[in-house]
């Protein structure tokens, strides 16, 4: 079973699953959804499932980097906890 997807950087991403004798379909099946999630196949299907404009998807990376960065402050950041 194989899988092969194109990442954003236009490299391609392949999910491969090699099955044994005697295995049953439900676990081949398992460990290639696995595999397809390590590689992130999912996560990039679903956000090509739609055309995204350039300034929305600016807007939602400048949000999320708020966000983060809020975040770090609320929680003292990484360097305030391995000094105490």
């Amino acid at each position: 079973m194989y899988f092969i997807s194109i990442g954003k950087d236009g490299e391609l991403i392949m999910a491969l699953v090699k099955i044994r004798d005697g295995e049953s379909f439900e676990s081949a099946f398992r460990k290639f959804k696995k595999s397809c999630e390590k590689a992130g196949i999912l996560s990039d299907i679903k956000k090509r499932e739609h055309f995204e404009k350039p300034s929305v998807a600016g807007k939602k990376k400048s949000i999320a980097a708020r966000k983060r960065a809020h975040k770090k402050v609320r929680t003292g950041g990484f360097k305030a906890r391995e000094q105490e």
